[in-house]
């Protein structure tokens, strides 16, 4: 009987024993499966496979495995996810519009470059609200109406300190109770739908008024000044002067089309440019000796290098640009034509002492047909600073003005360096 409690006893401690060793594996074997799973949820890729972990449980063998495969799909998911967001990166930060993303609070979130040229440095912005990044009371309130009624907010806003035109759209988000702000920069269509209503506007003042003293004309000698030989030759001067006009308008606006479209040939070769300058000082000095205007050319021009251009096209652009000096230069004044290296590059520059150029006005004068109102007591047809204009960038160059109103304008003409010969 003592034999028997003593086995049993044994046996009760050999079962204790084998119960505290698998209660100690399993633990062990729980914490090995919580590690990997931390693993798994902290970096990209598990840092333990499943090989790596010493199971002997068969049930948590099983469990390990099912958990291993969710590991895997959600870190495909993950990298999914995480590719779809690098291209929708990618994506917003190449969208000419600007984008700002705001939350709930109306804090910006985020803004692509497009909103940095607009409304400044990511780094000053994020994390301020909409008000401080929009800066434009118009704009603030478009954003905040769709706060208020959760609807899409369209409206065009100008800002007179850059003068720019800007749509702005904002969407709401509906889950996060943030808003999605797009702002587009419509300056440069505006400015086009300008110079198409200018250019309509001045065509048809100018094909009107020499139309209509045709018509006028016409008229009078057919009610009876054909009668009278005088006058009736003083008639058909008139009408010649106007046909004269018409025809060189349509001439220059012709060859302006053939320009812009790149159907007119460029004769390069080498030139030299002083000979340019005073080429066009002697064509002109009959007509500015009739106007009274003094025209002088700079000896310094001597010294500049030849370059390769096309002698009659640039030789158009002096002759344009003395032109209309003479004519805007009251009796007495005086225009000198210059030349000179810049750097790398010619300068040349046709100045005068006229009646100048208003501040305003001096960006369009290069337009077709844009005339300020000196010019268009003056005749002309308008084109010929954007013939000389269309001339100079060909030649990989640029033109400009500087003039102050009743102080005169100074024309510039530069040539890169790349033409010289």
């Amino acid at each position: 009987m003592e034999d028997m409690l003593i086995s049993l006893l044994v046996l009760g401690v050999l079962g204790l024993a084998w119960l505290g060793w698998r209660h100690y594996r399993l633990k062990r074997e729980i914490a090995e499966i919580t590690t990997f799973l931390q693993q798994a949820g902290q970096k990209p890729q598990p840092a333990r496979q499943m090989e790596d972990l010493p199971l002997q449980s068969a049930d948590l063998g099983i469990l390990y495995a099912a958990l291993q495969k969710v590991a895997s799909a959600c870190q495909n998911e993950y990298d999914e996810a995480n590719a779809e967001r690098t291209r929708l990166a990618a994506i917003v930060d190449q969208i000419t519009d600007g984008m700002l993303i705001a939350d709930s609070d109306g804090l910006v979130q985020t803004l692509n470059p497009a909103a940095e040229k607009l409304f400044g440095k990511r780094s000053a912005l994020q994390g301020k609200s909409v008000t401080t990044a929009l800066r434009n009371h118009h704009l603030v309130e478009t954003w905040q109406k769709c706060r208020a009624n959760g609807k899409i907010q369209t409206k065009m806003v100008e800002l007179p300190a850059s003068h720019k035109f800007l749509q702005i759209t904002v969407l709401p988000d509906l889950h996060t109770g943030g808003s999605l702000i797009l702002v587009q920069d419509f300056t440069k269509l505006r400015r086009l739908e300008t110079v198409r209503r200018d250019f309509i506007s001045n065509i048809s003042h100018e094909l009107r008024t020499p139309l209509a003293s045709l018509k006028a004309l016409t008229e009078t000698l057919q009610e009876g000044a054909l009668e009278d030989p005088p006058a009736a030759r003083r008639f058909l001067s008139r009408i010649q002067t106007e046909v004269d006009a018409l025809t060189q308008m349509t001439a220059e606006l012709l060859e302006l089309s053939r320009i812009e479209s790149g159907q007119v040939p460029y004769q390069m070769q080498e030139i030299s440019p002083a000979m340019l300058i005073h080429e066009a000082a002697e064509r002109m000095s009959t007509q500015a000796e009739r106007a009274g205007v003094a025209l002088t050319s700079s000896a310094g021009a001597e010294k500049l290098p030849h370059i390769v251009a096309d002698p009659m096209r640039l030789q158009q652009v002096f002759i344009n640009l003395v032109h209309n000096a003479i004519k805007f230069t009251p009796p007495g004044g005086e225009i000198h034509i210059a030349g000179e290296v810049s750097g790398e590059n010619l300068l040349f520059s046709v100045s005068d002492t006229g009646t100048g150029i208003p501040d305003e006005e001096q960006e369009r004068i290069f337009e077709r047909f844009y005339k300020t109102d000196r010019s268009r007591a003056s005749g002309g047809t308008g084109l010929g600073l954007s013939i000389a204009r269309h001339i100079v960038e060909a030649h990989n160059g640029r033109i400009w003005v500087q003039s102050r109103e009743g102080r005169g304008s100074v024309f510039f003409i530069e040539i890169p360096a790349s033409l010289a010969a």
